[in-house]
């Protein structure tokens, strides 16, 4: 018998300093350019915006470890102001931003960051699910200066990059997948890499327990025990 065709990783790859590669693909090479250009940004603060699952910490993580930013959460910032993290850095990171809004504190704590940096000349990143413009912040002052930050849309995982996501999971896991097993994924799975990580962990699970190479026939089975395939054919 014929052996399934095997893949190859064919995305570009950028190292994730420490981190699983960041794979870059048309849903996210906006954002990417972006981060490439630091610090030559147009304003002092740069707004990675996009659903979860779409890479924008992963991304972010990518850039601070090129910028030795620190990273705040807004209830790090909320808690204890930007100045004794920052020291006399000139970027900073803060992940889930649009959390500080409807809480005074914490926007207050940002506008403090944002000036500490603006007055250094330094750079803000701020990831979230949507762009500053419409996260309800009711401090007017922060609200002004959101509205002058860069905005890069990360948009969800097409199908290049959960391929290749795929791919590379299954490779972690010294796991070499049939084609045709992960084109039939990719065409009826849901669409985050948290999903990604779950399905390929119960193939190989699966794949383990049977002794069975990584097949249509296991991916099948695994998506219709998950209770995660589509209404597309089976």
């Amino acid at each position: 018998m014929t052996a399934p065709a095997q893949l190859v990783l064919t995305l570009p790859q950028r190292p994730a300093l420490g981190r699983a590669d960041f794979l870059v693909a048309p849903c996210n090479e906006t954002a990417v350019a972006w981060i490439d250009r630091w610090p030559d940004w147009p304003a002092t603060a740069l707004a990675l915006a996009g659903p979860a699952g779409s890479g924008k910490s992963h991304l972010a993580e990518v850039w601070r470890g090129v910028s030795s930013a620190p990273s705040f959460s807004v209830a790090e910032l909320e808690a204890e102001g930007p100045a004794g993290r920052l020291g006399a850095a000139r970027a900073a990171l803060l992940d889930d931003a649009a959390a500080v809004a409807g809480r005074p504190a914490a926007e207050e704590a940002l506008l403090h960051l944002y000036n500490l940096l603006a007055e250094r000349r330094g750079t803000l990143l701020l990831a979230a699910e949507a762009e500053p413009a419409r996260w309800p912040v009711g401090l007017a002052d922060l609200a002004s200066r959101l509205a002058t930050a860069t905005v890069a849309r990360l948009g969800p995982p097409d199908d290049a990059l959960m391929k290749g996501l795929l791919i590379k999971l299954f490779s972690d896991r010294q796991l070499r997948p049939a084609a045709e097993a992960v084109d039939y994924l990719v065409a009826r799975m849901e669409r985050t890499y948290a999903a990604a990580q779950r399905l390929v962990e119960a193939i190989d699970r699966r794949a383990l327990a049977e002794r069975r190479r990584v097949t249509k026939p296991v991916a099948r089975a695994v998506l219709d025990a998950l209770g995660e395939a589509g209404e597309s054919e089976r």
